[in-house]
């Protein structure tokens, strides 16, 4: 466990339990004085925490207590081999995040708490059994992600990577190769559960498997969700499918152009880059900090 501090934040890598025990790799960024708000960063899939450092110490140092964590299977929360480890989707949502937003409740009770989804991280709110904790929550490319939906050159790169490349390899190696073109390494299981959603019209929605699907009615807190106009793969056909499943509220769905940022390109990575602090980080900071 190491703890650092600068520009009047200190970080601190800690394990946080998921709901059955298992401990996820995390780190919590801390403001210099009392906070006033705590704030959950969920992951992307494959994507470890550590592309969230920027944008946690930030709002760390707009007052709030951050946690950011690596799903099983992930950064720090990976085992030594992936062949063979048990873990799917539905288990980062029924026990990492739903463990996670637990754990912030535990410790920062007191707090209002603000829920950060990026991509995975937003699809799956709906789905935890305790979304009603989260007062506010911001999504940021998050999307329903049938492959038809994406941008017309995207789809169908992604549709042939998928089942000509990452299931067969994933079948014959027991996990899914970060080289393929996934990202990070990823366990078999949710790599070929990811794959059945991109494959379906409605994505997760049309998974009777889950059943924390009834729990997308129970969140009624505020939500936005950021749309980035060249952004291939979260386009806005497919953001707006996965804000329809939100049915206990009214999502506000904002489409955001790079130009409007003064930026060339933004994409389904770069809104968490240190060069959009004094826009993109400061209006949605703004927002998910409102009373």
């Amino acid at each position: 466990m190491g703890e650092t501090e600068s520009d009047g934040v200190s970080s601190e890598d800690l394990t946080v339990p998921a709901v059955d025990g298992f401990a996820l790799a995390g780190t919590l960024f801390m403001p210099r004085g009392r906070p006033a708000h705590a704030v959950l960063i969920n992951s992307g899939a494959a994507i470890p925490r550590r592309i969230y450092r920027g944008f946690a110490a930030h709002l760390a140092q707009q007052g709030c207590a951050v946690l950011s964590y690596d799903y099983r299977g992930i950064g720090g929360s990976r085992p030594r081999s992936l062949k063979g480890f048990a873990a799917s989707m539905t288990d980062w949502a029924a026990l990492d995040i739903t463990g996670a937003v637990g754990w912030m409740r535990e410790n920062f009770g007191e707090l209002p708490l603000r829920y950060v989804g990026h991509s995975f991280g937003g699809q799956t709110l709906g789905l935890l059994a305790n979304n009603t904790e989260v007062s506010r929550a911001l999504f940021i490319a998050s999307q329903a992600g049938y492959w038809k939906l994406m941008a017309p050159g995207e789809r169908w790169r992604v549709a042939a990577m998928l089942n000509g490349i990452g299931v067969p390899l994933t079948r014959a190696l027991g996990y899914t190769p970060g080289w393929s073109g996934v990202g990070e390494d990823l366990p078999k299981g949710v790599f070929l559960q990811w794959v059945r959603w991109i494959m379906s019209p409605r994505y997760l929605f049309d998974d009777a498997s889950l059943p924390g699907l009834a729990n997308y009615a129970s969140f009624n807190a505020p939500l936005r969700a950021l749309c980035l106009a060249d952004d291939p793969w979260a386009t806005r056909p497919a953001v707006e499918l996965l804000c329809a499943g939100y049915t206990g509220t009214t999502p506000e769905l904002l489409s955001i152009a790079p130009r409007d940022v003064g930026a060339t390109a933004i994409g389904h990575m770069g809104f968490f880059r240190a060069a959009h602090r004094c826009t993109l980080w400061r209006s949605a900071t703004e927002w998910l900090l409102e009373s």
